[in-house]
């Protein structure tokens, strides 16, 4: 079955990046000359996905607007002879007509694995892609990547693939830790992956980031899944349980580079990587 359906979360408040976030969600920040929301869609229709649903935070409608057609600025564009500019996001317009924008509900739980029920209709029993909104991938082609996982969810007959880099032991802390098993004929298949250990406890320095391949099965694990310490629900849990009872690889990224902009000393130095390709 080809895999024509993605999600995106971008239901965050984007704290870290007050006071700007109060005035647009941080998927609108600029990497390079676009938002960072319209790199993680041009990299899905990229890989030959069509279906798209952006799960926005509850009450505020910029990035649903920011997809919509601007025909003052369109106009403005044409007539002063700047095509140019109005080729970055006219391409996008009408093909926005046709995804799906969710608002995530305030009671919901906060954390990574919510937008995926909340896009559950969207979704149905179809095999999706995921992406969380703030990870980005520097590669020569947008989408190779992606296609990479697909075809390896595909070949495997695999619960979920997500994207996996090394990253220095030091930082190890922040993101979540994949183990793979060792005695599986299955490259890259994991055992489980951990959040929050320090270099004494992690597993690898492999670790989980935004691109997964997921079949429907992860429904059942979501929702029977209990909150965290935090009262928040996190798709590295959901991961590290799929895992125990099915196929769930781990693909590093061999080809290219993870950026994130969860914060603003890394979303500075993926300015800096867009700036240098």
């Amino acid at each position: 079955m080809k895999i024509n359906k993605a999600v995106i979360a971008a239901a965050g408040r984007g704290t870290r990046f007050l006071p700007i976030t109060k005035a647009y969600p941080k998927e609108l920040l600029p990497v390079g000359d676009k938002p960072i929301i319209q790199h993680l869609v041009e990299e899905i229709l990229n890989a030959g996905i069509e279906e798209i649903c952006i799960v926005y935070r509850y009450g505020n409608l910029t990035i649903r607007r920011y997809f919509e057609a601007d025909p003052d600025l369109n106009y403005y564009l044409q007539a002063n002879g700047k095509r140019d500019r109005l080729k970055n996001f006219k391409h996008l317009e009408k093909k926005a007509q046709n995804w799906h924008f969710l608002p995530q509900p305030p009671q919901a739980p906060y954390g990574t694995g919510t937008p995926v029920l909340i896009a559950k209709d969207f979704i149905g029993d179809d095999p999706f892609v995921y992406f969380y909104g703030d990870d980005l991938i520097l590669e020569k082609e947008s989408g190779h990547f992606l296609r990479h996982l697909i075809k390896v969810f595909e070949q495997h007959q695999a619960a979920a693939v997500f994207g996996a880099q090394a990253v220095p032991w030091a930082e190890i802390e922040r993101y979540g830790s994949v183990r793979y098993c060792q005695q599986s004929k299955i490259p890259n298949q994991i055992e489980t992956v951990e959040e929050g250990f320090g270099k004494d406890k992690a597993p690898s320095n492999f670790v989980q980031f935004g691109r997964f391949v997921v079949s429907p099965k992860v429904f059942a694990f979501l929702e029977t899944q209990p909150l965290s310490k935090t009262n928040e629900l996190f798709f590295t849990d959901t991961m590290k349980a799929m895992a125990q009872e099915n196929i769930v690889i781990a693909e590093p990224l061999k080809e290219g580079q993870w950026l994130t902009t969860g914060d603003p000393q890394r979303w500075l130095e993926t300015n800096q990587e867009f700036a240098k390709k």
